[in-house]
């Protein structure tokens, strides 16, 4: 590569790494003069970067915003962790898969071996949805919205289909829509949700973005409230658990497994496994419900041993029935301690 070349390279890399530099630093960093520096900056400029000047006594330059895509240098780093990205957008389920695959394929085109040979050992299949999950695709124009409705903060109205669609309220109106104070857009098991505050209701809810149809225009600007847990992740993470007053699961029980501990926290990245001996461990674990909980530990093939609590010694006791039922060795219900019999959608007992 001749010099001048190389050190144009070099530049355009300085001018990304940050946003201001004084002229003399920079002709320190390339070893060249202020003259070559200028110089250079000019060639760049004719490559379409749009480089501005900047008043003071030293002087220097910052890389601006253009109105072109011109030419992009990326170090090896950058190169594949965009490269990684693109790939995991090919399975993001927000209709930009096609696009992302062609682009990826852009850029690696122009990698050298060395780096493409590093894409390459990653590979990541989107495994074709089945039908009762066609409703993850998400339109990416409703993504674009919700995401500009979060970055102004401006409130938000948009028709929401819930699972069973009611088109009139209550009242035998037209179903009105709904008007929300969005904060933040997040994903969560494979689906893009906005996480906002409901205007109507007074509380804080969390929606569907491919249940989701925006009306325009927005409304008017807000000042954002804070999350009950303070922090988005754990605020979203208690939502979909079930348990609103924490992060925790609202019911968590101990059991003794006649397993190997590497090869239960293998299964389980959410839970607290001790090892207790070769073939037995502790573990503590996490659940939406009692009934949950049980069928979780039960899919192990293994003898468990409850520690605690009585409830889920109980769960356990109601799901025993239940499949001796099912399998035709057992007749009349099941009955908890203190003769009410146990009901299969009670989420909570702790």
């Amino acid at each position: 590569m001749p010099k001048t070349s190389a050190r144009l390279l070099a530049l355009l890399s300085l001018l990304q790494a940050r946003r201001d530099w004084p002229g003399a630093l920079l002709a320190a960093r390339l070893a060249v003069s202020a003259r070559t520096v200028r110089r250079d900056v000019e060639r760049l400029r004719e490559l379409g970067y749009p480089i501005a000047a900047l008043k003071g006594p030293d002087g220097g330059y910052r890389l601006a915003a253009g109105t072109q895509l011109p030419p992009l240098l990326f170090d090896d780093e950058q190169a594949v962790a965009l490269a990684i990205a693109l790939q995991s957008a090919t399975t993001a389920g927000v209709g930009i898969e096609e696009a992302a695959a062609r682009a990826l394929h852009t850029v690696r085109q122009v990698m050298p071996a060395r780096l493409r040979h590093r894409i390459d050992i990653l590979r990541v299949t989107a495994v074709e949805r089945s039908p009762t999950r066609a409703d993850r695709q998400v339109d990416s124009g409703v993504l674009m919205a919700l995401g500009a409705a979060v970055h102004a903060r401006e409130v938000l109205r948009f028709d929401y289909t819930a699972v069973t669609p009611r088109q009139v309220d209550d009242d035998g109106g037209p179903r009105a829509p709904r008007r929300v104070q969005p904060h933040h857009l997040v994903t969560w098991g494979g689906r893009w949700y906005l996480v906002a505050w409901d205007l109507d209701r007074g509380d804080w809810r969390t929606f569907r973005a491919d249940r989701i149809r925006p009306r325009t225009p927005t409304g008017p600007r807000f000042t954002p409230r804070e999350l009950p847990e303070g922090d988005v992740a754990a605020f979203v993470t208690s939502r979909f658990r079930g348990y609103q007053d924490s992060g925790d699961w609202p019911c968590r029980g101990e059991v003794i497994l006649d397993l190997p501990a590497a090869v239960v926290s293998g299964y389980l990245h959410d839970a607290l496994v001790e090892e207790l001996g070769p073939r037995r461990c502790r573990l503590v674990l996490g659940s939406w419900s009692w009934i949950g909980l049980a069928a979780t530990l039960g899919r192990f093939d293994a003898d468990i041993e409850v520690v605690g609590p009585p409830e889920l010694r109980d769960a356990f006791a109601r799901l025993a029935y239940r499949y001796t039922a099912t399998a035709g060795g057992s007749t009349g219900p099941f009955s908890r301690p203190g003769g009410s019999p146990g009901g299969p959608g009670q989420r909570r007992g702790c």
